[in-house]
C-alpha cells in the first residue's frame, strides 16, 4: 500500500448512497407529476402514476450520466 495520490476518493458509506438515491427519485417522481398537472387539468390517477415513474427513472438516469456512477 503506497501514499494516497491526490485523486483519491473513499468509498461512500451505504447511508449517504442511499439517502442520495431515494432523493434523486423522490425529485424526478416530484417533477413528474408536477409536469403533469401543469399539463392536464385533472389527470387520471394512473397517467400521474406513470409520469412520476418516468420522472424518476429519467432523474436517475441523468444522475448516472452526469456523475459517472452507478
Amino acid at each position: 500500500m503506497g501514499a494516497l495520490t491526490e485523486n483519491h476518493r473513499c468509498p461512500r458509506r451505504l447511508w449517504s448512497r442511499l439517502t442520495e438515491a431515494i432523493s434523486t427519485v423522490g425529485v424526478g417522481g416530484g417533477i413528474g407529476a408536477l409536469f403533469c398537472y401543469v399539463i392536464e387539468d385533472r389527470p387520471a390517477g394512473a397517467l400521474v402514476l406513470a409520469a412520476s415513474a418516468l420522472g424518476a427513472v429519467l432523474a436517475t438516469a441523468v444522475r448516472q450520466a452526469v456523475g459517472g456512477r452507478p
